[in-house]
């Protein structure tokens, strides 16, 4: 059976994820942070990898794309998950008792309206929302509580004090499933989306001109973020999603991006998770 590395435990996002993702019966690998996952698919010791990498409010998590393009990962696939936080603690306390309030950033991010209502509580960051659940369980620690899926309280048999408080309720993660570069393959009459890194000589027009052959090539701009080469400082490279409906426009507009770029990787080729 595969191994599926996720950022987390379970009862988190990510294992929800894989559980849509790979089915019930996936084979879990807990990983605290990015990094940890990242060396859990480059060492083989997980056959899948997913992470988080953007959030309709939060937007992009830009040290992830930096991990995927660092150490040769490649997406074969991704999934779009509502998010839905919960605020829970040990049961026969109300919000009004609680004194901490411990989750990821991105989730505390996320819930803000929602504990200015609060302004008792002190908000602590840590490094995943199922992990405080199961220490409030573990250790019984009253007066605090912990943001996280609803299915973190049935697992760590925790209350739930108050249902989405997120401030925005249409609020979606997209992950991304990695492999280990070369281990997998997509079969292109499954692959409609790409993501590419591309770097440009630094003239004007460099960036407009890929952006016209992408045009050109019938090809739907999805996302494009800018990361500094750390190495170089001033010089950019761009990470782009595309999607086509005819994969040899995609092969046309990759074969003409590539001449006219200094360096041309690709991310992944994969099946758009928004079309099912």
């Amino acid at each position: 059976m595969n191994k599926i590395a996720i950022q987390g435990i379970k009862g988190s996002n990510h294992y929800i994820v894989a559980q849509n993702y790979f089915g019930a019966t996936t084979q879990i690998q807990e990983c605290l942070s990015f990094d940890a996952l990242v060396n859990s698919v480059i060492s083989e010791n997980s056959t899948y990898g997913i992470m988080a990498l953007e959030n309709t409010i939060a937007g992009s998590i830009i040290p992830n794309y930096a991990l995927i393009d660092q150490y040769d990962l490649i997406i074969t696939g991704e999934y779009y998950l509502n998010i839905h936080h919960h605020l829970m603690a040990l049961e026969n306390q109300k919000t009004e008792d609680i004194q901490e309030v411990y989750s990821h950033p991105m989730a505390l991010l996320q819930c803000k309206e929602f504990f200015k209502k609060h302004p008792h509580i002190k908000l602590i960051e840590d490094v995943d929302t199922a992990d405080v659940a199961k220490r409030i369980s573990e250790k019984q620690l009253q007066h605090v509580a912990a943001i996280a899926p609803k299915i973190a309280s049935d697992i760590f048999g925790l209350t739930v004090l108050e249902d989405e408080i997120q401030t925005i309720k249409n609020n979606a993660t997209r992950f991304v499933i990695v492999q280990k570069n070369n281990s997998a393959k997509v079969e292109a009459q499954d692959i409609n989306k790409a993501s590419l890194k591309f770097e440009l000589d630094h003239n004007r027009g460099s960036l407009a001109a890929v952006l016209n052959v992408m045009s050109d090539c019938q090809l739907n701009l999805t996302k494009i973020l800018s990361l500094p080469k750390i190495e170089t400082p001033w010089k950019y490279a761009f990470f782009v999603d595309v999607t086509f409906d005819d994969y040899k426009n995609y092969v046309k507009a990759k074969a003409i991006i590539e001449i006219m770029a200094l360096e041309f990787k690709i991310l992944g080729e994969y099946k758009n998770g928004r079309n099912e």
